[in-house]
C-alpha cells in the first residue's frame, strides 16, 4: 500500500492505541466459533454486513449494534482467548508492532464466567501471540457509561491483579450522554489510586465540554476520539497545554456521524495545531479497516512525508502505556 512519497505503509512499524477486540473479530472465526458453541446466529450468507457498520450510521449507537453478535459468542473462556490472538495476529500481519487492546469484561459474563475469569482469557490469548509474533501488546478495561459506578469498580476491583501483568489501564466505553464524568469520579479514583493508567472515550458523541471533564475529574491521560473539542475552547485549551493525546478513528468517525465526510475532518487542523494526535482504527471488522488503510487516509489529507509519519510514530509511543522498556524498543525500530 503506497501513499506520499511512494512509502509502503504496510511495511512500516505502526501503533495501533484505540481497538476494541468485540468489533475486530474474522467472520469466518465468528461463524466457526457459532457453530462449536450450537448457537444459531441465522444465515451465514448475512455475517459480514451484521459484522460491519455502514459507510455512514445515524449515529454512535446504530454503529455499536454491530457488537451484538460478537457478544453474543465472545462468553467462554476458550472462544475469549483464540478471538485475542487472532486480534494480534491480525494486527502483527498489518505491520504493527505495539497494540493496546481494549475490551468491557462485564459484557462477557453473561454464561457464569467471573470477571476475573475474562480478563485471564484474554490475557492468556494476548500472552501466546506476543510470544509467537514480534508484536508488543498491553490490556485496556473499559468500563461501560450506560451502567453504574458500582460495576464499574467491580471491573478495577477485578483486574487489578492483572496491573503490570498485562493490564495497563481503564477507560470508559460505550453511549456517550453529556456530563458522563460527574458519574464516575470515584471509580476513577480509585483506578489510579491502583495504578491503572486512564483513557476516556469523550467527545464523539456529544460535546468538547466531556473531553474537559474527562481530564479535569477523570485524570484522563489520553483521550478517545476528542472529536468536538473544536466545539469547547476550555477542552481545547486544556489539551494544548497539557499534552493530552487525542485517539483519531478516522473511518469509525465517517461512520458514526461524528464527522460529516473525512476532507472536513477536525484532525486535518489539529495536527496542523500541534495537537498531539495519533490515528487508530478503532474495530476492525465493524469499520471493515486495517491501520495501514487508516494511515493511507492521514498520509493524504495531511500531506504527510516521512519525518511527518516518523514524528507522529515517537507520539504515540511516549503517549503508549507501554513501560519505559518496551518504549525503548519501539523507538529503536523508527
Amino acid at each position: 500500500m503506497l501513499s506520499r512519497d511512494n512509502i509502503d505503509i504496510k511495511k512500516l512499524p505502526k501503533i495501533d492505541l484505540h481497538r476494541h477486540l468485540d468489533g475486530s473479530l474474522r467472520v469466518e472465526s465468528v461463524i466457526d466459533e457459532a457453530r462449536k458453541q450450537g448457537i444459531d446466529i441465522g444465515d451465514y450468507k448475512d455475517i459480514e454486513s451484521r459484522l460491519t457498520a455502514k459507510e455512514k450510521e445515524a449515529s454512535l449507537v446504530d454503529y455499536l449494534k454491530c457488537f451484538d453478535l460478537p457478544i453474543k459468542l465472545m462468553q467462554t473462556s476458550q472462544a475469549l482467548e483464540r478471538f485475542t490472538y487472532e486480534f494480534f495476529e491480525d494486527a502483527y500481519n498489518d505491520g504493527l508492532v505495539y497494540l493496546e487492546l481494549r475490551f468491557a469484561p462485564v459484557l462477557h459474563t453473561q454464561k457464569g464466567l467471573s470477571l476475573a475469569d475474562v480478563i485471564g482469557a484474554v490475557k492468556r490469548g494476548m500472552d501466546r501471540a506476543t510470544e509467537d509474533y514480534p508484536i508488543y501488546g498491553n490490556i485496556i478495561l473499559c468500563c461501560m457509561k450506560n451502567l453504574s459506578q458500582d460495576q464499574a469498580i467491580e471491573t478495577i476491583e477485578a483486574g487489578k491483579k492483572f496491573i503490570g501483568k498485562g493490564v495497563v489501564g481503564v477507560d470508559l466505553a460505550g453511549p456517550e450522554c453529556e456530563g458522563f464524568a460527574h458519574k464516575f469520579i470515584d471509580a476513577m479514583k480509585l483506578a489510579k489510586s491502583y495504578g491503572y493508567r486512564i483513557t476516556i472515550h469523550a467527545g464523539e458523541a456529544a460535546s468538547g465540554q466531556n473531553v474537559a471533564d474527562s481530564i479535569e475529574l477523570l485524570g484522563a491521560e489520553r483521550i478517545g476520539h476528542g472529536v468536538r473539542i473544536f466545539d469547547n475552547s476550555n477542552a481545547y485549551g486544556i489539551v494544548i497545554d497539557r499534552g493530552i493525546l487525542l485517539e483519531i478513528c478516522p473511518t469509525s468517525n465517517i461512520q458514526t456521524s461524528t464527522v460529516e465526510r473525512m476532507d472536513a475532518h477536525p484532525f486535518i487542523d489539529y495536527y496542523k495545531e500541534g495537537i498531539n494526535v495519533s490515528f487508530n482504527t478503532d474495530n476492525t471488522r465493524v469499520s471493515n479497516t486495517n491501520l495501514s488503510k487508516e494511515l493511507s487516509i492521514v498520509f493524504d489529507m495531511l500531506n504527510l512525508d516521512k519525518n511527518g509519519y516518523k514524528n507522529l510514530y515517537v507520539n504515540a509511543v511516549k503517549s503508549s502505556f507501554a513501560s519505559e522498556a518496551v518504549k525503548n524498543k519501539l523507538l529503536a525500530l523508527i
